[in-house]
Parts: C-alpha cells; sequence; structure tokens
C-alpha cells in the first residue's frame, strides 16, 4: 500500500486571518498554499472571495485557484480530486502543503472520501432550473419531498440550489440523492492531515468584517459583480448566491440602495463567519483550535517534523 499524501489544513471562518497566516508559515517553511474555498476555485472571482494576488501567489506556489470557469459546475469531489493531486505534487518535491480555507464540506471529502454519485444530465438540470425559476423553490422542495422524504427533510424549502441538485441527481439516475450516500463512501486516498481552527474573538471579528467589505467596495467590487451578472449565469449558481455578490446584485438591479446593500452584506457576512465557526466546533473532531500565535507554532512543528 502507497504511503499515505502529507498536508496540514489552516481551516476558520471567513476574516479571522487564516491567508495572511498560512502565507507566513508558508514562505517561512518553503512550502506551498492549497486553497479550500469554493468561490475562489471560479476565474474572475476575485474582489468578493479575498482571492490571493498576484504578489502573494509569487511569493508562495498556490493551488485550486482559478481552475474553473463561471459557467462550469464545481463540487467538492472536484476539489478534493484536484487538491490530492497537488498534494501529491509537493509531497514528491518534499514540502508538505498548507490547506487553508473556510470550505468544511470541501476539506470532508478530501479526508474522508465522498459519495460516488453519477454525474446529473445537463438537460435535467437546466429543466429543473427553468421551473425553479417560474414555479419557486418551495414547489421544487414538495416534490423532492415526494421523491427522497431524507434530503427534503434536511434542506431549507428556499434553498433553491441543493433541492436542484438533490431533484437533478433522482431525474438523472432514478435513485435518491440519500440513497447515493447511504451506500457509502469513496475514498480515493489516504492522506495524513491535522486540521487546526484559527479563531478570533467575537467582537473583533465583527469590525474586522465590515472594515474589509468596505475595502472590498473601494477595490472595485461591484465591477466584479456587474461582470459576473452579465456573464448570463443562472441565478442559482453559487456566485450569483454567495454572501456579499447577492447583496450588491440587489443593488444593481435597482432593489436597494448601495448604502442598504452595503449594510445587507455585512449583516450576512457575519451570519456567515458564525455559521462556520459553529460548523467546525461541530464538524471538524480532532482539530486544534487557537489564536494566531498558537496555531502558528503548532503548525509550524507538525509542518517540520514530517519527513
Amino acid at each position: 500500500m502507497s504511503e499515505p499524501l502529507q498536508a496540514v489544513a489552516l481551516m476558520g471562518a471567513t476574516g479571522v486571518g487564516k491567508s495572511t497566516l498560512a502565507l507566513s508559515l508558508a514562505e517561512r517553511l518553503d512550502t506551498s498554499i492549497v486553497s479550500c474555498d469554493s468561490m475562489q476555485v471560479y476565474r474572475g472571482l476575485d474582489i468578493g472571495t479575498a482571492k490571493p494576488d498576484a504578489v502573494e501567489r509569487a511569493r508562495v506556489p498556490h493551488f485550486m485557484i482559478d481552475c474553473a470557469d463561471i459557467d462550469e459546475t464545481f463540487s467538492a469531489a472536484r476539489w478534493a480530486a484536484g487538491a490530492a493531486e497537488a498534494i501529491r505534487y509537493e509531497n514528491t518535491a518534499g514540502r508538505r502543503p498548507i490547506i487553508t480555507g473556510g470550505t468544511g464540506l470541501y476539506l470532508r471529502a478530501l479526508l474522508e472520501g465522498f459519495a460516488e454519485i453519477p454525474p446529473e444530465r445537463e438537460t435535467v438540470r437546466e429543466r429543473l432550473a427553468a421551473q425553479a425559476a417560474s414555479e419557486g423553490a418551495p414547489a421544487l422542495h414538495a416534490r423532492l419531498r415526494e421523491v427522497d422524504a431524507a434530503t427534503a427533510g434536511r434542506l431549507a424549502s428556499n434553498d433553491t440550489q441543493r433541492i436542484l441538485r438533490a431533484l437533478s441527481v433522482y431525474e438523472s439516475s432514478g435513485v435518491p440523492l440519500s440513497e447515493w450516500q447511504r451506500r457509502g463512501r469513496a475514498i480515493g486516498c489516504r492522506i495524513d492531515c491535522p486540521v487546526f481552527v484559527l479563531e478570533l474573538p467575537r467582537e473583533a471579528l465583527r469590525k474586522r468584517l465590515a472594515q474589509r467589505f468596505h475595502v472590498m467596495i473601494d477595490a472595485g467590487w461591484l465591477d466584479e459583480v456587474r461582470w459576473l451578472m452579465a456573464q448570463g449565469v443562472d441565478d442559482s449558481h453559487p456566485a450569483m448566491r454567495a454572501v456579499g455578490y447577492r447583496q450588491l446584485i440587489r443593488h444593481l438591479r435597482d432593489e436597494c440602495s448601495l448604502k442598504a446593500a452595503v449594510e445587507a452584506g455585512i449583516t450576512a457576512t457575519r451570519r456567515y463567519a458564525k455559521r462556520q465557526g459553529t460548523w467546525f466546533r461541530h464538524q471538524a473532531a480532532g482539530a486544534t483550535f487557537g489564536d494566531a500565535a498558537t496555531i502558528g507554532r503548532t503548525m509550524t512543528e507538525a509542518c517540520t517534523t514530517w519527513v
């Protein structure tokens, strides 16, 4: 049996400073970074995703950034496969890369594997998306309840993206999504990857998120959102529903003022960060939690003790 892949994961809520710490550690330890962010995979989404810029990528090699066009469908399985390939490449060169981001489900797909679900048929997805637009997500949720009660039971009736996914899987394969998941998980590789979760005091994070939102606006985020809207992707696309983007889209559609959109975006970002923090606390079993100083020391030990 081949040796397990070697990596170190630095996770946490948006805005806690993961990227800054990971960049500093990777540069000092002469290793690379594997982005674990479901939005940074898309080319063109730079400002609103806090994507590392050209200078930062010149300092430290980055993987799993800008690996999909905006009209492509990305998934946890696709990310896990790409991340494993990047880690294998870095291990061969004697480096233990740092996985960093806030998309916990992507990291879980890499560490625990993922259900082997057949691809959706494009025509099915398009038809369901059109029905969602005309009938509304609650109508599709009711339909999902009839064919996959287990999945419907854990989804909100307005969660268009996941409802579409579940219905599309069922109508493409004839098997409910919950059944595919029940049948077992396929682990594509063995990996040794201690997980560290960076935390920041609640009030400090609230202030940082508000400041960062305004900095992104000043950096041209609205123009980036205009570009996204011009691509013609469906409203169910993850980018169109992403925190911050969704609120700014409402402004550009003349549904609210810029001030109201910014305030709503900051509020939504804070709530998202809270949900992420809760997820890591409950789902990241065995992870080490702490502030930047503590995490920095323990991660350095983990990276340098691997042989």
